[in-house]
């Protein structure tokens, strides 16, 4: 078996020890990232196709996609975090739980003292500043939006969406709950399905039923980004960017041994501060980690909505529109049960069952969107099973906790999400930059954010909360509302009880805002700060990918739908890329003609 030595000149403890303390960034920097040497040569000698900022779902799908097509294509991504969890943090002993929220989430703006002081919404939920950003955290739920439900989009982009759905999926393991524990991801002989008769039960039930449920639209099986399609009798494996990318530099450093292909090289704790532009025209990136030259290559921003959009915002100033449309999804969180005798398949359920169903809505008067991501758990013995449970929870915020189900081992617990959108055209929410703010020296954090709540976005959560309270007590309690209680927290914020009367709107209300996006939407139009090339109008090397992107957030989870833009996205720079090498003596004019969506 090969092992590497310490060092090239302290080889083995010969002539001496050699280092003594290496990090597992030392580690990992040796074997898959940038080391410090390598990237003073990098920087000074190497030139790329494409330069990714950001190692999350975008620039693992920007990536993948070029590199399918053209294995010597060279990528360089840049990272502004450290290397954190290989995997999904599901994926690793429970108590890697108590890893997120708190120093795993930053915050790089201001808020607007109206935002705070709002009644329902106080703030957005921050950036994972490590390699695969928020998919080492993310629940995966991963639905494709209808055409309807894209409403506000450009034809051609729907279109597009919806060619590239499929290959999204595959990128992203998608897989129907109803599916889990059947077919390639059954779990080994003798193991219960956990996804069993109240998933499959459930969903047909909120299907047949769905006409009681005011504003409903459509029910299904959560697709659940969960596949692992290489590990036989696996059946759930929450989707993370760190596997996959370290998987693409191996392969990649394989086929440039043998002459076949590229390295890709991802450097890491490197946090980009401005594009430096001419004619508008990025030309360098001033990073902390030292000036990197453009040349020829393109700009890929895939690290997020708001840090992109503030990049832009400090490195472009001449542009109007970037940061002036705002969107995100306000929550609505409820816990209710619902005794399992209930239903007259009890006797089929097991010791240990989950669920995870995804039904859709819209508001008529305002037309927004809702959703509802429902958890359900049927736990017989919740302290034997909390490690199972904590494995397969489909949703890793919105689950149950140890003190609701030790008091519910003869009840199914329903925990409630529900995703409404936030207007994306209400001229109080905005993203700028705050010259007078705290950070106004930093370029990546000097921007103010405003989130206020309007009469549209009002009506959308109350429709959303009615039809939430709706399904549990008209659909999922077979015997009627009288059998469903309720979680109420405490005063003391700590503990709870259940109760038969619904919680009050101040305790399911969540102030948090999830799933920003629309600060730099895109568009047909002059007044879309980005065109349907994805590249900011004014700006001519540099490309969007992610939530920044959406002309309407809807209330679908974004993150499949980013991947199949940012796979798009790949396709047109790749025949860029490929119809510049058959004309190499083009002009430059003939070069960057802009692609449009066919």
């Amino acid at each position: 078996m090969h092992t590497a030595a310490s060092t090239p000149n302290a080889n083995y403890g010969y002539p001496v020890p050699g280092p003594q303390q290496p990090t597992g960034q030392n580690v990992m920097d040796n074997v898959f990232f940038v080391g410090a040497d390598d990237w003073d040569r990098i920087r000074a000698q190497e030139r790329f196709d494409h330069i990714v900022i950001g190692t999350g779902p975008c620039g693992l799908a920007f990536a993948e996609q070029v590199l399918q097509r053209r294995p010597d294509a060279r990528i360089l991504m840049l990272e502004r975090g450290t290397f954190f969890l290989a995997e999904h943090f599901q994926n690793l002993p429970l108590p890697y739980e108590q890893t997120l929220g708190g120093l795993s989430e930053t915050f790089p703006w201001t808020l607007s003292s109206r935002t705070v002081n709002g009644k329902h919404i106080r703030w957005q939920h921050g950036m994972v500043p490590f390699v695969g950003g928020r998919s080492i955290m993310w629940s995966a739920w991963c639905p494709r939006p209808t055409e309807a439900e894209m409403a506000g989009w450009p034809r051609p982009v729907i279109d597009v969406a919806h060619e590239y759905f499929e290959s999204a999926e595959r990128l992203l393991n998608v897989v129907s709950a109803n599916n889990i524990d059947s077919g390639p991801t059954a779990p080994p002989p003798g193991y219960r399905p956990i996804f069993g008769v109240l998933q499959h039960r459930l969903t047909e039930r909120l299907g047949a039923e769905l006409g009681r449920i005011p504003a409903a639209t459509r029910v299904m099986a959560a697709p659940l980004a969960v596949g692992a399609p290489d590990l036989h009798g696996l059946d759930f494996d929450k989707f993370a960017t760190p596997g996959p990318l370290l998987g693409l530099v191996d392969r990649q450093h394989k086929l440039a041994v043998e002459g076949h292909g590229s390295p890709l090289h991802i450097l890491t704790d490197c946090t980009v501060r401005r594009i430096v532009s001419q004619d508008g025209r990025a030309t360098a990136l001033d990073t902390s980690r030292g000036m990197v030259t453009v040349g020829d290559a393109d700009v890929v921003l895939a690290m997020g909505t708001l840090p992109p959009t503030t990049l832009m915002l400090n490195s472009f100033p001449q542009l109007e529109r970037p940061g002036e449309r705002f969107t995100a999804h306000f929550i609505t969180a409820v816990v209710a049960r619902v005794p399992r005798q209930d239903y007259p398949y009890h006797g089929e359920i097991g010791d240990l069952e989950l669920g995870a169903i995804y039904l859709a809505g819209l508001d008529e008067r305002s037309q927004g969107q809702f959703h509802v991501q429902l958890t359900v758990l049927s736990d017989r013995d919740p302290q034997r099973n909390a490690q199972t449970a904590a494995r397969h929870m489909p949703d890793v915020v919105a689950t149950a906790t140890p003190e609701q189900l030790r008091s519910s081992t003869d009840h199914v617990v329903f925990v409630c999400a529900v995703l409404g959108e936030l207007d994306a055209d209400n001229p109080d929410n905005w993203l700028h930059r705050h010259p007078d703010g705290p950070t106004a020296a930093d370029p990546t954090s000097n921007v103010l954010l405003q989130v206020v709540q309007n009469d549209r976005d009002a009506s959308t959560w109350d429709t959303m909360d009615t039809a939430t309270f709706a399904m549990l007590e008209e659909v999922l309690s077979i015997k009627g509302p009288d059998r469903v209680e309720y979680w109420h927290v405490d005063p003391d914020g700590r503990h709870g009880r259940w109760l038969p009367q619904r919680p009050s709107t101040e305790q399911i209300r969540v102030p948090a805002l999830v799933h920003e996006g629309s600060t730099m939407w895109i568009g047909e139009h002059d007044d879309a700060p980005v065109g349907l090339d994805y590249r900011p109008r004014g700006v001519d090397n540099v490309y969007v990918t992610g939530g920044s992107l959406w002309p309407r957030g809807g209330s679908w989870n974004p993150t499949m739908t980013m991947v199949a833009l940012a796979q798009h996205l790949a396709d047109l720079r790749t025949d860029e890329a490929k119809n510049r090498v058959r004309d190499p003596y083009g002009s430059l004019e003939q070069r960057h003609t802009p692609y449009t969506m066919s």
